[in-house]
């Protein structure tokens, strides 16, 4: 049956080959690609040999963009032009250089993005989606914070009040790479405590789960990086998908790929890492805060920002 699959962050990296595979295995898959800049070229280099591919521009750093991207594909979905909604993919996620880059609306730029911007989609699609339908929210196992799990390259996530990590400077000396690279273990801790919340709370039919793709060299998630660190993940790290301690963007892009069309069993609020479901941190598992998490989300992302309110 013919049906919907809104996707983020299918432009490059893993997810720009999850796309394809999506497209190549479900003809009868309807990719809705949200993107900023360049969203039209990308729909029409997925959608060659007649695949059905639709662009919408969108900057998930500021959170009108999304809300009129969420509106737009609305607007498609009851006028017809889209058949049934029946996925959503937050593939989209970045990493800063450090703690201190706010976005449009005030927010810390990897919080807005990995975090916000997803949530406002999942809850701005919510309405839309038929049964049975999958949310997939990736997510890192640097949220682990131990060598096992990053090799020590990613510090493990600082936790606070989530209106503090929604700011600028919420982490020890914010000026520094170390400050940003614990924002962004911080947020994807928080979308996996979402993810949790999501499982809880979306209606029955829609399941959401977390994937974590592993240390994935060669994307383009570095690109705010340094010119030192972006070209030893371009150049230098990539040898390590030889290795057991990372995964090539192509085995990423597939079990990703599994798991939007549902080849990968995975129960409502599963961590999928790579190719099956296990157990996230115990630190993860914390109802307290993930009830106070969605409550904050869910008013920072209903709030205008004080220049757009006087405007």
């Amino acid at each position: 049956m013919k049906h919907t699959v809104v996707m983020t962050g299918a432009s490059r990296g893993i997810g720009r080959v999850a796309a394809r595979d999506i497209l190549r295995r479900s003809p009868d898959t309807h990719l809705v690609v949200v993107a900023r800049g360049g969203a039209d070229a990308l729909a029409a280099e997925l959608g060659a040999r007649g695949r059905a591919v639709t662009a919408v521009e969108a900057d998930l750093g500021s959170l009108d963009s999304v809300r009129s991207a969420a509106a737009a594909i609305n607007g498609r979905l009851t006028r017809g032009e889209l058949p049934p909604l029946r996925g959503f993919v937050g593939n989209a996620g970045t990493q800063y250089t450090n703690a201190l880059t706010e976005g449009p609306d005030g927010f810390e730029a990897t919080f807005a993005i990995n975090v916000l911007a997803n949530h406002l989609l999942v809850r701005g699609l919510e309405n839309r989606f038929v049964s049975p339908a999958r949310v997939v929210i990736t997510v890192s196992d640097t949220h682990f914070g131990d060598f096992r799990h990053n090799m020590g390259m990613v510090p493990g996530p600082v936790w606070a009040a989530p209106d503090r990590l929604a700011r600028t400077g919420a982490f020890p000396r914010p000026g520094t790479t170390r400050a940003g690279r614990t924002a962004y273990s911080t947020s994807k801790l928080a979308a996996i405590h979402l993810v949790h919340e999501y499982a809880r709370r979306l209606p029955a039919g829609i399941d959401a789960v977390g994937y974590n793709p592993g240390f994935v060299p060669g994307t383009g998630l570095t690109r705010n990086a340094g010119p030192v660190a972006r070209f030893a993940m371009r150049r230098v790290m990539p040898a390590m998908t030889l290795t057991p301690f990372a995964t090539s963007r192509a085995a990423a892009g597939r079990h990703l790929a599994d798991l939007v069309l549902g080849a990968t069993q995975a129960p409502s609020g599963s961590y999928v890492d790579r190719g099956r479901a296990v157990p996230s941190s115990a630190e993860s598992y914390d109802r307290r805060r993930e009830q106070e998490l969605w409550e904050a989300v869910e008013r920072l992302t209903s709030e205008r920002p004080a220049h757009v309110r006087a405007a």
